[in-house]
């Protein structure tokens, strides 16, 4: 029995020993896992980090992606917008240029018309010109007609003139003449014996006197509508002939 008993103890030591290594080794393999598992959740967390870095770089990458898209269907929409707009401006530049040639067809066409004018208006100037010069010819034969007669004119009422003041002048010579001769009829009469005539009568020196200044009146008027009348002649032929100088430079 003893033996028996020893037996089992040994053995029962031997399987604790082994139990115990077994606790160690799962020990050992417990602190292992242990460390794994503080690494692995380091990990993890390190992992679970990255994530929501990757995440939040995805989110931005994603704007960044409907940005672009944003901006490139913009860009589309400007390109479709460019080719719209270059073939508006090309069909505008065609019209510009069919109407810049049709401007010019205008131009030149006008240009001819404005030449032919010219040409139609110098021809009439030039007729014109020949007609107011024929004309003028013939005002200045006609003032030259004129001026002759009215120098004819003013030369006969100065000729006039003159017989008139010989004419009075031998009027008044005459009349001194005849008043010397009744002066001497009335200083030979006598004058005592009709004190009463003479003073009631009109002397006879003072009535010739009179008639004298009234026929000396007459003809100075006389006279001097002459004078006027060969002023006014003058005056005209200078007119005229003023007149025909400044038509001249006006041309």
């Amino acid at each position: 029995m003893k033996k028996l008993t020893a037996v089992d103890l040994t053995k029962l030591v031997k399987d604790f020993i082994q139990l115990e290594h077994k606790i160690t080794e799962m020990k050992g393999e417990n602190n292992t896992l242990e460390i794994q598992l503080d690494e692995t959740s380091r990990l993890l967390k390190i992992a679970q980090n990255k994530e929501k870095q990757l995440i939040e770089e995805r989110d931005g990458l994603l704007e960044t992606v409907k940005g672009l898209q944003q901006t490139l269907h913009q860009q589309c929409d400007l390109r479709v917008e460019n080719e719209r707009l270059k073939n508006a401006a090309l069909q505008m530049k065609k019209e510009n240029e069919a109407q810049l040639k049709e401007i010019n067809t205008r131009l030149q066409r006008m240009a001819a018309e404005m030449k032919a004018l010219q040409d139609q208006h110098q021809r009439e100037l030039e007729d014109c010109n020949k007609e107011t010069q024929r004309k003028l010819d013939a005002k200045d034969t006609e003032l030259k007609v004129a001026h002759e007669r009215n120098e004819c004119a003013s030369e006969e009422m100065k000729r006039q003139m003159r017989e008139k003041e010989k004419e009075m002048q031998s009027q008044i010579i005459k009349l001194q003449m005849e008043f010397g001769a009744k002066l001497a009829r009335a200083q030979s009469m006598s004058t005592k014996s009709q004190p009463q005539t003479q003073a009631s009568a009109p002397h006879p020196q003072n009535i010739f006197k009179r008639k004298l200044q009234f026929i000396q009146e007459e003809k100075n008027k006389e006279i001097e509508v002459l004078r006027q009348r060969v002023r006014d002649l003058e005056q005209q032929s200078l007119h005229g002939l003023m007149d025909s100088r400044l038509k001249r430079r006006k041309i």
